[in-house]
């Protein structure tokens, strides 16, 4: 969860117990025993609040898996395992007698996507991660049936991609999108508002979570004030569809009252009206462009299943992402790593790569091929600086990667979607 203070509720859940004192069993297992999800639990007199230690030790698991640095105690995942049973032992204590309170977290330093500065992010310690996960599953199991089904962030079987592809239908649907963006959501988020929502579902003092609020500042009124224009939301991400510019405007004002009544803002320079041009729609209008969770939706050159081009709105991968993916590309320093192979190359990075691919090439994937075309020409200044006999050869070097991909076409990501260097120019399968 992002945020830079040490002012968050204790998490807890009154009344009851999850174990006892300390005993032989670890967190999962009580009195020896595994804590099955169906059993109740026994309440006691040992601990007020009732955190199983079957949960906090699943949120451990999840934690560990989802890896992450260390926060303001400097204590790496690695470290916390190292003395796990009593690391874990010393949070669920704490938790459930409700004298938990949350670290700061550390204050990263990191770039907008847009690139007009900086912005803060929160890192949290890993005992705090993990009692955020315990939050969050809590939490979880009781809100989700509430949520609305354009609510696409954080939830179980739902997505990003679930939601761009709802988005792209819509917007073959309906001729008009707002382009909604708030500003500083997770900044400016009123934290007494926030309880107020979390206190809908629990009367335990537990961590709130945005979701919630947006599902009663936005999705709820959205489909109470205007059932008739269908939305989709990813965290503080939305857009919303209408039939004509008159109905967008309308809906967007009305918004932009709703969000100060919630102590939120739009940001007025991104957020935006826009026309769904195409090959039927054919108006002009100032915004014909908008970008939802990584994609550019425009209009751009299709083929239908007859073979025949025509103009469709649809999303491919931003400029943003493309640039964000050279960025990383360049981090990876490829043409200095003349200690390595070319298959250890792949294995160092054909996991972010086919993650990549996997995302970003759902739609229109060939706007991702510029991007592989220039991680080909690294490899072929890793192949000059590697070896001496191509150290000012251009050509050879590019034959010498172009061979190696014909005889193993698998062995990058890219080169298996396609994106395989030839001797002479680099080509990418359409």
């Amino acid at each position: 969860m992002r945020g830079t203070g040490a002012d968050r509720p204790v998490v807890a859940e009154n009344p009851g117990n999850a174990g006892g004192a300390k005993g032989p069993g670890h967190p999962g297992v009580d009195g020896g025993q595994p804590l099955r999800r169906e059993e109740p639990v026994v309440a006691s007199e040992a601990k007020p609040f009732a955190i199983p230690k079957q949960a906090v030790w699943k949120a451990w698991l999840r934690v560990k898996a989802n890896a992450g640095a260390a926060g303001i105690d400097e204590q790496s995942i690695a470290a916390f395992e190292a003395d796990l049973k009593d690391n874990l032992y010393k949070l669920w204590n704490r938790m459930s007698s409700g004298s938990y309170f949350p670290p700061p977290v550390r204050a990263v330093p990191i770039p907008k996507r847009d690139g007009a500065g900086e912005r803060i992010l929160g890192v949290p310690t890993v005992a705090d991660r993990i009692a955020q996960t315990v939050v969050a599953d809590y939490l979880g199991r009781r809100v989700e049936p509430m949520f609305h089904p354009d609510s696409y962030g954080y939830r179980p079987g739902r997505g990003a991609l679930d939601a761009v592809a709802v988005c792209r239908e819509r917007c073959w649907r309906y001729d008009w999108v707002i382009d909604v963006d708030v500003r500083a959501f997770f900044d400016s988020i009123p934290h007494e508002l926030l309880l107020r929502a979390v206190a809908c579902h629990t009367d335990a003092a537990w961590v709130g979570l945005a979701n919630i609020f947006l599902h009663y500042a936005l999705d709820a009124w959205l489909a109470r004030t205007f059932p008739d224009v269908p939305f989709e939301r990813y965290a503080d991400d939305a857009v919303a569809h209408a039939r004509t510019e008159r109905e967008a405007r309308e809906v967007l004002a009305a918004i932009r009252t709703r969000l100060a009544e919630c102590g939120l803002a739009l940001n007025e320079a991104k957020t935006r009206i826009v026309y769904c041009k195409d090959a039927d729609r054919r108006g002009s209008y100032e915004h014909t462009a908008f970008t939802f969770l990584g994609f550019t939706f425009r209009p751009r050159l299709s083929k239908n299943r007859f073979g025949k081009h025509f103009v469709n709105f649809s999303p491919a991968v931003s400029k943003q992402a493309c640039v964000r993916m050279r960025r990383e590309i360049r981090h990876w320093r490829v043409h200095e790593r003349s200690d390595k192979t070319l298959t250890d190359l792949a294995r160092m990075f054909n996991t972010v790569i086919q993650g990549w691919i996997n995302y970003y090439g759902r739609f229109y994937k060939s706007m991702l091929y510029p991007t592989f075309r220039h991680l080909n020409e690294i490899l072929v200044r890793w192949a000059m600086r590697k070896y001496k006999r191509l150290r000012f050869h251009t050509r050879r070097a590019r034959k010498l990667i172009a061979g190696i991909a014909r005889r193993e076409p698998n062995l990058f990501a890219h080169w298996k979607l396609g994106v395989r260097p030839d001797s002479w120019r680099m080509v990418g399968a359409g």
